[in-house]
């Protein structure tokens, strides 16, 4: 703990950290709660950044910067009470930036938000605050004018995955493509890929803009108060140029998925209408400030990509030799495969029921 005691030091004072513990369950970032002396002293997260991830520091914290700035600006003009509890706040270090370079590793600190609660389950009634919440969102940074990094390129682009598919089918670095199964996969996916595909060809197009958005939706990116209510959104570090539905079919790939991810039994794999209309109210509550009506139509298409884009990203790791997922056994790539286009499948059966919803 020195060293952490070491680092936290250069954004607050030192003498007065009582202890640093461990705090969540994030994946991609290990995160610590610095305690400081004191009720008065507010406490603060120290989180280390993965850089394997998160290539670029300095865009990744400038963007959080500007939309965070941004956000706080809006709320100041409503006069929004408790600002410290509605968008996250980082702190300058000893360098003047919000982040450290020590021993080659980076670190944030950032305000901790007391009395804050997240939930892992997906209700209908947690998907209508999330889908208002990802959806006021994007509506508080639809005017932002400072630019904003691609912080993970081509991250939601299927044209990309796509791509990557047939560079994986063409290697075959596994011998993987004897497989009558795989070869089936292959067929399958291919079929529908045009359709799949259509977002980037509208934007091609000029029919179709990206907003800054979200790109990890889920119910516990939002902080909630001990009454249920959203606080703010949090987890900011995806936050990036991309299509209205990184935010809206990301979210329901796994909340409207009635099994799990990696499901081994198809049968309990279904897409959850009710969890769809929820969400579905709730973000268009959020965004009809600035939704084009052909983002609005195709909302039903982008909950039947994002299921289809992550089982190209599966099966692609699956063909090059499961270098990018980490697996169970040996077949757990080819077995998410099968869930996801499961999921896939469900959610195409619900177009015409999306749509109608929709209308």
């Amino acid at each position: 703990m020195n060293q952490l005691h070491a680092i936290a030091a250069r954004f607050v004072d030192e003498s007065k950290i009582a202890e640093i513990l461990p705090l969540g369950n994030g994946l991609i970032n290990d995160t610590y709660q610095v305690r400081m002396q004191g009720s008065v002293q507010p406490d603060y997260v120290l989180q280390h950044i993965n850089t394997a991830v998160f290539t670029d520091v300095e865009m990744l914290q400038t963007n959080i910067e500007r939309v965070t700035h941004h956000i706080r600006k809006k709320y100041e003009a409503r006069h929004v009470k408790d600002m410290h509890r509605r968008v996250l706040l980082f702190l300058k270090a000893d360098t003047g930036k919000t982040y450290i370079e020590a021993d080659g590793t980076y670190w944030r600190v950032m305000d901790f938000i007391p009395d804050a609660y997240t939930y892992e389950a997906v209700t209908p009634q947690y998907a209508y605050h999330a889908g208002r919440s990802f959806g006021d969102f994007e509506a508080l940074l639809s005017d932002l004018e400072e630019p904003i990094g691609e912080i993970i390129p081509d991250f939601h682009n299927i044209e990309y995955r796509l791509k990557q598919l047939d560079e994986a089918i063409s290697a075959d670095p596994a011998g993987r493509m004897k497989d009558a199964e795989v070869q089936c996969y292959v067929g399958k996916i291919k079929d529908v890929a045009a359709e799949m595909c259509l977002g980037e060809r509208y934007f091609r197009e000029g029919k179709l803009p990206k907003r800054i958005c979200h790109c990890d939706t889920k119910v516990n990116n939002m902080l909630f108060d001990k009454d249920g209510s959203v606080l703010c959104v949090i987890d900011l570090d995806t936050v990036m140029p991309s299509f209205v539905f990184s935010d809206f079919g990301d979210f329901l790939r796994s909340a409207a998925n009635t099994g799990a991810e990696d499901d081994p039994d198809l049968d309990n794999i279904h897409f959850n209408m009710e969890v769809f209309s929820s969400f579905l109210e709730g973000y268009l509550e959020g965004t009809r400030s600035f939704l084009t009506p052909i983002e609005k139509s195709l909302l039903p298409y982008a909950a039947t990509l994002f299921p289809y884009m992550q089982t190209v990203r599966f099966f692609t790791d699956y063909i090059n030799g499961d270098t990018y997922y980490k697996i169970r056994y040996a077949e757990h790539n080819l077995v998410r495969t099968r869930a996801q286009w499961r999921l896939f499948e469900e959610a195409m059966a619900q177009r015409q029921a999306m749509e109608a919803l929709l209308k």
